[in-house]
């Protein structure tokens, strides 16, 4: 099987931006969401994106134009279900997706592979709701999808080999280098970044020193490019949070216990920049630290 087709599901920050690298490479896309509101800013993002691609010289007018032309957009989930291959990056809540994946599921391919962008849930569990979990994966794209060149491929228990090679050509052909993951909460990198994020909180809680000072020592002292509070904002505190749970749920030790002012941060609707404040304000034309 050669996979020629993709349907995402989901055109916010992660969606577009997988739609964005498929139809660069050459990919038909079928892009989906809940609201032609959603389609609209998620294609609007794409395009701008791609715009400062041409601007700095990585790909040309041309190149621009035809990965425009590729991308279908529909407010009709079950559009998709003609693809070869299927990407669900909709919100990180398991109810939502499998929800998606029983919707989708009358209309699909018996050949179609479905995957998950989710960053921590367990693609075992997800792909057990579906009719075909040997060909069922997980596909974890970092953010932004466009510059950053891992993604994670992650095998449920049922995942069989010629799905996983399938895919890891996919990877290959997108540009950029895969990192094999078990299917254990939170794979690879949120196992190890999130924790790292969640201490930083917990550093704040603590007293031992406020936004700014963690945040230069992390990039000053350890060579991050953003520090770790600067890193919770943009990912989304509501999505930090939610992967501290999967992995405090999942692995049932108390060191990923989720700090008790990340919490309330988004108890307060603070989710970062998507909000407007967070660590930062970002209501201003500078953002200013919180604490």
């Amino acid at each position: 099987m050669e996979i020629k087709t993709v349907g995402i599901v989901g055109a916010g920050q992660m969606g577009n931006g997988i739609a964005h690298v498929f139809a660069l490479s050459g990919y038909d896309v079928t892009l989906n969401d809940i609201s032609q509101e959603a389609l609209d800013r998620g294609l609007g993002t794409i395009r701008k994106n791609l715009d400062r691609q041409v601007s700095k010289e990585k790909i040309s007018a041309e190149d621009r134009d035809a990965a425009l032309a590729r991308i279908h957009p529909t407010l009709t989930l079950a559009d998709l279900g003609k693809m070869d291959l299927v990407v669900e990056s909709a919100s990180e809540r398991e109810t939502i997706k499998n929800a998606i994946f029983e919707d989708l599921q009358p209309h699909l391919k018996p050949e179609t592979i479905l995957t998950s962008n989710t960053s921590s849930i367990s693609i075992t569990r997800l792909a057990s709701r579906t009719d075909r979990p040997e060909r069922f994966m997980g596909l974890h794209f970092m953010n932004p999808v466009p510059m950053m060149k891992l993604v994670e491929l992650i095998r449920g228990i049922a995942t069989d080999e010629p799905t996983y090679q399938l895919l890891l050509d996919v990877v290959n052909k997108l540009g950029k280098t895969a990192a094999s993951a078990e299917d254990f909460p939170a794979f690879i990198v949120n196992r190890v970044l999130l924790p790292m994020i969640n201490e930083a909180v917990y550093t704040l809680y603590e007293g031992v020193g406020n936004v700014q000072s963690i945040d230069t020592a992390m990039k000053l002292g350890a060579g991050h490019p953003m520090g770790p509070l600067e890193l919770a904002d943009f990912i989304g505190l509501d999505t930090c949070l939610a992967i501290m749970n999967v992995l405090h749920d999942g692995l049932a030790d108390t060191k990923y216990r989720p700090c008790p002012l990340l919490v309330k941060y988004v108890d307060a609707g603070w989710l970062g920049r998507k909000s407007g404040r967070g660590f930062y304000d970002y209501r201003g034309d500078t953002p200013v630290p919180s604490r």
